[in-house]
C-alpha cells in the first residue's frame, strides 16, 4: 500500500479530511505550524525517521490572480522565496544572483500521475513570512516574481522534499486576493470546504478506501 504523508499548517485546514477518514486513515499526518522555518524543520525531521511514497501539502492561500475564483483549488508547481536576497536601493537582488543559493523551488511529483480526472490550475506562488497588504509592496512583488499565488510555507515544502527525494504536490485553496488587508472579503469557509473535497477524492482514488 502507497504510503502518503499530509503535510498542512494548521489542524483546521484539514480538518473536515481527518473526520472523514476518521480513525481509519490511510495516510499519515504531519502540522508543522505555520511559517517556511517551522515547515523545513518538521519535514526535514520527519523524514529522517520516516519514508514516504508521497507528500502532499495542503493549506489555503492569497491569490494574485483574480482570474481564480475565490474557493478555488489548484495545484502550485513552482515556488519562490520571494525575500529571499538583498536590496540594491530600490533594486531587488534575488540569492541566484548573489551566487548564494536557489528560491526557486518544483513540485516532485504530477497530480496526474495520482489522479486522471484533476482539472486543477497548474500555477506558480511565492513563500512569504510577511502576507501582503500593502498596493505599494503588493506592486513591487508582482513586477519582481510575477507570482500568482502567496503562501508562508509552500516553497519550504518542495526544498524539503526535493532534498529528502520524495514526491511531493502542493494542493492548496483560495482564500482571499492579496490586496489590502479586508477580513470582509474573505472566503476561509468556502476554500477549507473545497480544498478538503479535493482532499477526499485524491486519497480515496488513490487508496480505493
Amino acid at each position: 500500500m502507497m504510503k502518503i504523508l499530509i503535510v498542512a499548517a494548521t489542524e483546521p485546514e484539514i480538518e473536515p479530511l481527518l473526520a472523514h477518514f476518521n480513525i481509519k486513515r490511510p495516510f499519515d499526518v504531519l502540522i508543522t505550524g505555520v511559517g517556511m522555518v517551522a515547515t523545513a524543520y518538521a519535514l526535514g525531521n520527519y523524514f529522517t525517521l520516516n519514508q514516504q511514497h508521497l507528500v502532499i501539502n495542503l493549506g489555503i492561500a492569497g491569490s494574485f490572480d483574480r482570474g481564480i475564483a475565490l474557493g478555488e483549488v489548484v495545484e502550485i508547481v513552482s515556488d519562490n522565496l520571494s525575500e529571499l536576497g538583498a536590496e540594491d536601493g530600490d533594486a531587488f537582488i534575488a540569492i541566484k544572483n548573489l551566487g548564494f543559493g536557489e528560491s526557486q523551488y518544483y513540485t516532485t511529483a504530477s497530480l496526474g500521475n495520482y489522479l486522471t480526472n484533476a482539472a486543477l490550475k497548474k500555477t506558480t506562488a511565492i513563500t512569504v513570512n510577511t502576507a501582503h497588504g500593502n498596493e505599494a509592496s503588493i506592486q513591487k512583488v508582482m513586477e519582481q516574481a510575477a507570482p500568482q499565488m502567496e503562501s508562508m510555507e509552500g516553497a519550504a515544502f518542495f526544498y524539503a522534499c526535493q532534498k529528502a527525494g520524495v514526491a511531493g504536490l502542493q494542493i492548496r485553496a483560495v482564500s482571499n486576493y492579496v490586496e489590502k488587508r479586508n477580513r470582509d472579503n474573505w472566503k476561509i469557509g468556502l476554500a477549507i470546504k473545497n480544498l478538503n473535497n479535493f482532499a477526499i477524492e485524491l486519497i480515496s482514488s488513490i487508496t480505493k478506501v
